[in-house]
């Protein structure tokens, strides 16, 4: 008889949707190969969720209510289980990411965690956690999910004109990334605009930064350092950069010649590069 891995299932959100998981499929009278066949997934995939070993995705939890008629209990569950994935100093900062009604942010190294693709945040995540890549970057691509609400919030970005140059995962996964930049010219909710190199210093060369905003509470700022982040709701603080912030929207370049520098760079800088001739040597 195989040992199956007992779990406690207050010890995490990981290890509450591995039991619920596995007492649904006993339930239904399901080996975990079965269940494995009906969803398109191995029984080992199953078994590794079930104890834990394998942070499930949103798509994984879809298909498991569906198979096992849950009524949408895992699809609910998997917000959690991914955010417990997150830095614990991160995650209080996410919940109220998710919550605002209007963000503005700084990026003064790297395209904010809303917008960056899947091939692009593995490429950064994998620098320092190169063994919990999958489950940090399936939690950063379900952050994302708030751009996709019926009501998703002002997003606006000002970017250092540095991150189109600074090349994270190969000139295929820029190319893709400034490619999806791009691609949010059509949204009314989103506003990018690059700083660029040519406005010298700034009020802005202290660091990136948030700042959030809500219907019914206070403004928030957040910053972070190599392991932890900061957030506040200071009055002061949130006054000076406000006005730090417009500082920045003044300075960069409209939201359309931002739209066409990052065009230029992913063209010039990370398109098809012509093969070097072959000359034979005499």
């Amino acid at each position: 008889m195989p040992n199956i891995r007992e779990l406690d299932p207050s010890a995490s959100p990981l290890d509450y949707f591995g039991s619920e998981l596995r007492r649904q499929r006993e339930a239904a009278g399901l080996r975990q190969g079965q269940l494995g066949d009906v969803i398109f997934c191995t029984g080992s995939l199953i078994g590794q969720v079930e104890t834990a070993h394998k942070v499930p995705t949103r798509e994984f939890a879809e298909r498991i209510d569906a198979a096992l008629m849950t009524d949408g209990a895992f699809s609910r569950l998997v917000g959690l289980v991914l955010r417990s994935q997150l830095p614990s100093w991160f995650q209080q900062y996410a919940e109220m990411e998710a919550r605002a009604t209007f963000i503005s942010t700084y990026q003064a190294q790297l395209v904010y965690g809303l917008f960056q693709t899947p091939e692009y945040a593995e490429a950064l995540l994998g620098v320092d956690h190169p063994d919990r890549v999958d489950e940090l970057v399936a939690a950063r691509m379900d952050r994302q999910r708030v751009l996709a609400r019926e009501q998703p919030p002002a997003l606006w970005l000002v970017l250092d004109e540095s991150a189109l140059y600074r090349e994270v995962g190969g000139r295929e996964v820029m190319r893709n990334q400034l490619a999806q930049l791009l691609g949010f010219q059509q949204n009314p909710w989103v506003h990018i605009q690059v700083l660029p190199f040519s406005v010298g210093p700034h009020t802005g060369m202290m660091g990136s930064f948030n700042l959030l905003r809500f219907d019914d509470d206070p403004d928030l700022f957040y910053t972070e350092s190599y392991d932890s982040g900061h957030m506040t709701a200071n009055p002061q603080v949130i006054k000076e950069r406000s006005v730090g912030y417009a500082r920045l929207q003044a300075m960069a370049l409209s939201p359309e010649d931002s739209a066409d520098l990052i065009a230029r760079v992913m063209e010039e800088r990370y398109g098809d590069q012509p093969a070097a001739d072959d000359h034979d040597v005499a």
